[in-house]
């Protein structure tokens, strides 16, 4: 029987697609630069990419919110400010969020079975601010953010971390939910637990594991856990 319940939040909880896209267009139109679809575009590839760079220890956070401007605007001949930019849009972000439809009813009948821990590489005050104002508060028991834990997902710092700070943990009653293979499925390896990969847009994937496109799959699989 698994009750203890380890959540990735953005593109598991959270529509961060969506939160980005916004984002990324106030940004730009407040910094002067006529933003676009295809700018957009172009600027999630980048960001995507140093995310990735930084799970591998490849780059600092602080480079990366930086970096993420600095390369699109050399790229596009743009004359705007990337550090202001980057600032801009760090800053934008705790007021900037979607929960995917049904996400609150599915963390109350978590909550009900167990214990609910959020998992994140996110910035700390922005997930922070996520959590209250997206009424996740009251089913979650605790939060495990990477700024705050001094190690970055996936490491095994982050898993050890997070293993030693939930009282009781069981490897055996926890299971691990969240959208990435490269970052959520390592750590939940590194845990030594099972994994679900959350797919909420049905993005075709080889992956043979356990998966789901909707919360009401995952609860599914967890009962069968």
């Amino acid at each position: 029987m698994k009750d203890i319940f380890l959540l990735d939040m953005d593109d598991t909880l959270l529509d961060f697609g969506r939160a980005e896209r916004e984002n990324f267009f106030k940004t730009l139109s407040d910094e002067g630069v006529p933003p676009s679809d295809a700018l957009y575009a172009r600027f999630h590839i980048i960001n995507e990419g140093l995310w990735k760079l930084l799970e591998k220890g490849g780059i600092l956070r602080e480079e990366l919110k930086v970096k993420r401007f600095a390369d699109l605007f050399a790229e596009h001949g743009l004359e705007a400010d990337a550090v202001k930019a980057a600032d801009a849009y760090w800053n934008n972000f705790p007021a900037i969020f979607y929960p995917f439809a049904g996400a609150l009813e599915f963390l109350k009948e978590l909550a009900a079975a167990g214990s609910v821990y959020i998992a994140t590489n996110g910035g700390a005050a922005i997930q922070r601010a996520h959590i209250q104002r997206a009424g996740f508060s009251p089913y979650i028991k605790g939060a495990f953010i990477s700024e705050e834990v001094g190690a970055d997902k996936p490491s095994k710092r982050f898993s050890d971390y997070m293993i030693s700070h939930i009282e009781g943990f069981d490897r055996s009653r926890a299971v691990w939910i969240g959208d990435s293979l490269s970052s959520d499925m390592v750590c939940a390896k590194n845990a030594g637990i099972d994994f679900i990969l959350y797919l909420p847009r049905k993005k075709e994937t080889d992956y043979a594991g356990l998966k789901a496109s909707s919360f009401s799959e995952v609860l599914a699989l967890i009962g069968r856990l």
